[in-house]
């Protein structure tokens, strides 16, 4: 079986971190979102992996490669232009012999990739969906089911008076090659709201797997802040990459990662979950908490981050105040005794 990964998106939602960089290759502690997925991958031993994308692809080549140092194998689905996930799909065709394992490029879950793959297989299914629970499926795919699994409906982001289950759409799905053949090629084309809604008129076999465990969208800076801390409240140490120096009076109530080359400088406080990233240069008289500075920002003396996202190559001057979810982009100055 082979894997596609549908990371074509703009990633809006995150903006302006993305501006200059796709969404699946901001780091999540400090490595590619997109490695966590190709590792999950590999881990149940699917080797062949297919990145379907159109937003600066050029960035996922120089990284990923041919991704033999990740041990894999990658291709690479290119679009002119955007097509949509059912179009991406479709593009990425001849690449597939097989059943295929299809995933949403935003998605980080622990998914017992196993276990999905025999009940599709157990169904006799053509398509299977990867579904899981979520305490407010307003901003989601709600899908209705029978009690064994097979699909009675889909609704886009329903309005709360349409809640009729707690289930959505977790953006993994396994297809055999005759889906392919309902995807009408080079043109703009929705898995969610042409390609499933046509399995179900035609009466295919189509069934669901319920996922039990982690699962997170991380389009949001909300979202990108929560997945950092989800990690690191796992983490039973502290971890400091090479020639990173932390000065022996700050103070730590909470967890810090850092990466390779970073400085925090005396009496600097950390709370709660804290990720620098390379090359970072934290002052003297700071105050972090559950905030994520990427690579190469400086991070002048007094400051206070609270909860917000610093980009790469940013300076913050001295006695700035960053709170509630401020994601400040890449290479922005934020002028001494400014409060964001």
């Amino acid at each position: 079986m082979k894997a596609i990964i549908l990371i074509g998106g703009l990633g809006t939602r995150l903006r302006p971190l993305t501006c200059n960089t796709p969404k699946p290759l901001l780091p999540v502690i400090n490595k590619p979102f997109l490695l966590y997925q190709i590792e999950l991958i590999k881990k149940y031993g699917i080797k062949d992996v297919i990145l379907c994308m159109a937003y600066l692809p050029s960035e996922f080549k120089k990284y990923f490669g041919n991704g033999k140092k990740f041990g894999v194998r990658i291709s690479y689905a290119i679009e002119k232009n955007p097509l949509g996930t059912g179009g991406a799909i479709k593009n990425a065709e001849k690449f597939v012999r097989g059943p295929v394992l299809v995933f949403n490029g935003d998605v980080l879950t622990d998914l017992n990739l196993a276990k999905l793959i025999k009940v599709h297989k157990a169904k006799k299914a053509k398509a299977t969906i990867t579904l899981v629970h979520v305490k407010d499926p307003t901003s989601y795919g709600l899908v209705e089911t029978t009690k064994s699994g097979k699909i009675l409906r889909f609704l886009e982001k329903p309005s709360f008076n349409q809640i009729t289950c707690n289930t959505i759409n977790a953006g993994t799905y396994i297809f055999e090659p005759e889906i392919f053949e309902k995807i009408p090629p080079g043109i703009v084309y929705s898995v969610e709201r042409e390609v499933f809604p046509t399995l179900l008129c035609e009466k295919i076999p189509f069934y669901t797997y319920t996922h039990s465990g982690y699962w997170i969208d991380i389009g949001t800076v909300e979202k990108y802040l929560q997945v950092h801390s989800d990690i690191m409240n796992k983490m039973r140490e502290n971890i400091l990459g090479k020639k990173s120096k932390v000065d022996k009076r700050i103070k730590i109530f909470g967890r810090l990662v850092m990466g390779n080359g970073s400085k925090i400088g005396r009496d600097t406080m950390v709370i709660g979950n804290v990720c620098i990233g390379n090359n970072v240069n934290v002052g003297s008289n700071c105050y972090l908490s559950d905030c994520v500075i990427l690579d190469g920002s400086r991070i002048d003396d007094g400051t206070k981050i609270e909860e917000s996202l610093v980009g790469r190559d940013c300076m913050v001057e001295k006695n700035v105040q960053l709170h509630d979810g401020c994601a400040i982009g890449d290479k922005t100055v934020i002028k001494g005794y400014s409060k964001l």
